[in-house]
C-alpha cells in the first residue's frame, strides 16, 4: 500500500514501519495514526513476517500528538474522532512489535513506544510525558503503562512534573531492552527483531499473550492463561519439530503450523 505519513519495508522476516513526518518531528495526527495501525495489522496478517519494528528517525521517534490539530478540539470531537481509542488496536497485534527509538519519544510518542512489546533505544533517546505543560494529561496509556513499568513515584514525577528520562535511565528503569549507538540503531533493532523472528511463530504468539496477561490479571488468572496457551502448542507441528531437533542436536525448521 501507498501511505502519506509512514514508510513500510520488509527485511527478511521483519516488517518495518517508519513514521515519516520529519517536519513535525513525527507528531501523530489522525492520518498517521490510521496509517500506522493499518500497516501494523497488514504486517500481522502477512505469513512471511514474524516480527515488526516501528521507528522514526535519528532526531525523533515521535514528539507526541499534533497539537495544532488538537488545540481547538471540543470534548465531542475528541470522543467521536477516536483519537485516543484507536490506540487500543495495538493490543490486537499478535506478533511481537518492537519500537526502535532514537531522539525524542514524547507524549503520544512515548505512549506508543510503551505500548510496544520491546524497545531498542539509541543513546540519544529521551522519553517523557509533557502533557501537563499544555494543560492536559496522557490519554493513550501513559499514566497506566508508566506506573506499571517504573513504579508510582517516578511515573508521578514524569506525568505531573514533566521529568524526561535519558536513554540510560530508560534502560535502568526497565523501559528499554537494549541501548545502542545512534549510528546503526535501526540495524541493531532489525538484528534483534530477526533473532525473535527465527523462533517458532506460534509459540512466540502464545508467549506474548501470556506475558501480557500478567499485567491484567491476578496471579491465579495469569497462570490459567499460561496453561491455556501452553497445552495447545503440543498439537502443532512446530512443537514436534522443535523437540526432535533438540534431541537430534540440529537446528529446527519451523513451519508456523
Amino acid at each position: 500500500m501507498t501511505y502519506n505519513t509512514i514508510l513500510t519495508e520488509t527485511r527478511g522476516r521483519v516488517g518495518i514501519v517508519t513514521l515519516n513526518r520529519p517536519k513535525a518531528m513525527n507528531a501523530f495526527n489522525l492520518v498517521m495514526l490510521g496509517e500506522v495501525f493499518d500497516a501494523l495489522e497488514s504486517l500481522d496478517k502477512d505469513e512471511n513476517i514474524n516480527a515488526i519494528i516501528v521507528t522514526g528517525n535519528e532526531k525523533a521517534f515521535a514528539a507526541g500528538a499534533d497539537i495544532k490539530e488538537m488545540a481547538e478540539a471540543s470534548y465531542v470531537q475528541m470522543l467521536t474522532e477516536e483519537r485516543v481509542q484507536v490506540w487500543d488496536r495495538i493490543r490486537g497485534i499478535r506478533k511481537p512489535v518492537i519500537a526502535a527509538v532514537s531522539g525524542w519519544a514524547l507524549g503520544g510518542g512515548c505512549e506508543f513506544a510503551l505500548s510496544c512489546d520491546m524497545i531498542i533505544a539509541s543513546e540519544s533517546a529521551k522519553f517523557g510525558q509533557p502533557e501537563i505543560t499544555i494543560g492536559v494529561i496522557p490519554g493513550a496509556g501513559g499514566t497506566q503503562r508508566l506506573a506499571r513499568l517504573v513504579g508510582k513515584h517516578l511515573a508521578m514525577e514524569m506525568v505531573i512534573n514533566n521529568r524526561t528520562l535519558t536513554a540510560q535511565e530508560a534502560l535502568q528503569f526497565g523501559i528499554a531492552n537494549r541501548l545502542v549507538p545512534v549510528e546503526g540503531y535501526l540495524d541493531a533493532a532489525v538484528a534483534f527483531a530477526d533473532e525473535i523472528a527465527s523462533r517458532a511463530p506460534l509459540a512466540v504468539r502464545m508467549a506474548k499473550d501470556s506475558v501480557n496477561a500478567a499485567f491484567e490479571t491476578t496471579l491465579t488468572e495469569g497462570l490459567a492463561v499460561e496453561k491455556r496457551n501452553f497445552y495447545p502448542l503440543f498439537a502443532t507441528e512446530d512443537q514436534k519439530e522443535g523437540m526432535r531437533a533438540f534431541v537430534e542436536k540440529r537446528k529446527a525448521d519451523w513451519k508456523g503450523k
